[in-house]
């Protein structure tokens, strides 16, 4: 805990420490046996002379609150009394009557975004490979693996992008990452320095913003138009940028796929200006008019386009696990990086999803959520229609989990609809809100995968038609 100074205040600076960490303690934020920030560590923190935390220290041990233990630091105090919590606030027993109880994250409400279709994955089969799995540890398996992956895993993601995406690689390429903000940021933290500039599509999906931007980087938003990222606007905005990410098959949230002339430009710009692209291949595995597009990585002759993959939306987020395929001239740079900052995930876990996809379940796992996917998409479609009529508009794109829904004649705009479809359980997302350098065209994001028959489609969109009310 770092507790907040303020020098414009009479009390002391040393008075206003010391009362931070009671009031931490008193509250419960920080516990019997804590460990707390060396004096040295926290006066540079915070900008104070030593001594003054020093002070504030003494005066906490004097009190109590806080144990020295030598070389292994300052605690608070394992011995202290539970019940001189109770001076200031009711004890944590009652954070649940008053609301401040961490909540369990529970079942996804409807028409979340992003999530596979939690009902159809094949539980059983899983729990049965677990469950091998864990029959068949030993204490080589219960050692730290390897931080770029596990070995297998990392050669059945290699086959796999090989035979379904055209990404040619080695399987010393791939690196298994917690998901694609892991690795959008070891990818950030390798290659980028503070004020690089990026492009970043617009509109575009906020996490990729988001990590950028607490690595210190420079976003460039550029437009997307019907033909993917409008290469020529980036050029003009920013033509020395350090990177670009994108989302070539299906563009997020809009949905579209980027031309081959976008893919050539984008690749040609690289190349000159010795530049990287990301390539987030945002549920490219769904696509439901023809074969899945091949991806940029496969197009890519000069070795600048990192592809970064994730099996939160094609098996399910709680595994939390990703993969990064970079160019191989870049692969000593990112496993000293993945070194340095990780211990890896999990390995039993990424030992599941090898014999997953190496048994061949993952392939007819996809198969048969393609399939399922398009029938889904098209009972919320017609659930729409059947409540709004000719009041709605959607946009169905070639594949994607979520599909894009325009109500004409409504004075509120995707905002406020998007507000009352929350209230009311549904989880609508406002399209504008996704714009980047100024909001993005009206309409609500709907999620499809979980609506499972079409009598919940229908009863969802008579929801949604009742939340909309007269607001029209």
């Amino acid at each position: 805990m770092t507790p907040k100074l303020d020098r414009a205040k009479e009390t002391p600076l040393f008075r206003q420490i010391y009362e931070r960490y009671r009031s931490a303690i008193e509250q419960g934020t920080l516990r019997p046996g804590d460990r707390v920030a060396s004096a040295r560590s926290l006066a540079g923190e915070l900008g104070v002379a030593r001594g003054t935390v020093e002070t504030a220290y003494n005066q906490l041990m004097g009190e109590g609150y806080f144990s020295s233990r030598g070389q292994a630091g300052t605690v608070v105090s394992p011995s202290l009394p539970l019940h001189r919590a109770a001076r200031r606030e009711p004890r944590r027993t009652d954070a649940r009557a008053s609301g401040d109880a961490l909540k369990q994250p529970g079942e996804p409400p409807p028409m979340q975004l992003g999530i596979p279709a939690l009902d159809a994955f094949p539980r059983k089969l899983w729990s049965r490979l677990t469950a091998r799995r864990a029959r068949a540890t030993n204490a080589a398996d219960m050692f730290y693996g390897d931080p770029c992956g596990y070995p297998p895993l990392r050669e059945a993601i290699a086959a796999y992008l090989l035979v379904s995406r055209g990404v040619s690689c080695h399987a010393s390429q791939v690196l298994v990452t917690g998901g694609y903000r892991a690795s959008l940021a070891l990818v950030a933290r390798t290659l980028l320095k503070k004020d690089d500039r990026v492009w970043i599509e617009d509109p575009g999906f906020p996490p990729t913003q988001e990590v950028l931007r607490a690595a210190s980087q420079r976003t460039v938003p550029v437009p997307v138009d019907e033909d993917g990222l409008v290469v020529a606007r980036g050029l003009r905005k920013a033509p020395k940028a350090r990177m670009a990410v994108v989302t070539p098959s299906h563009q997020a949230p809009l949905g579209v796929s980027m031309t081959l002339s976008r893919r050539l430009q984008l690749l040609e710009w690289a190349s000159q200006a010795n530049a990287w692209i990301i390539e987030d291949d945002y549920d490219g595995e769904y696509r439901y008019a023809g074969a899945p597009l091949p991806a940029l990585k496969s197009l890519d002759g000069h070795d600048r386009v990192l592809y970064a993959g994730s099996f939160s939306k094609v098996l399910y987020p709680g595994l939390a696990l990703g993969y990064l395929v970079v160019p191989e001239s870049l692969r000593a740079r990112f496993e000293e990086a993945a070194r340095a900052w990780s211990n890896g995930s999990p390995q039993i876990t990424q030992a599941v999803v090898a014999d997953f996809m190496r048994e061949g379940h993952f392939s007819r796992h996809l198969k048969k959520m393609r399939l399922l996917y398009a029938r889904r998409r098209a009972m919320l479609v017609a659930g729409l229609l059947k409540a709004f009529g000719n009041t709605v508009r959607v946009d169905l794109r070639s594949g994607g989990m979520h599909l894009i829904a325009r109500f004409d004649g409504r004075r509120e705009g995707d905002v406020a609809l998007a507000r009352r479809a929350q209230q009311a359980g549904l989880n609508c997302q406002p399209l504008s809100a996704r714009g980047v350098a100024g909001p993005a065209d009206q309409g609500l994001l709907m999620g499809f995968t979980n609506i499972a028959t079409a009598a919940e489609a229908n009863r969802l969109a008579a929801k949604l038609r009742a939340a909309f009310g007269s607001s029209g």
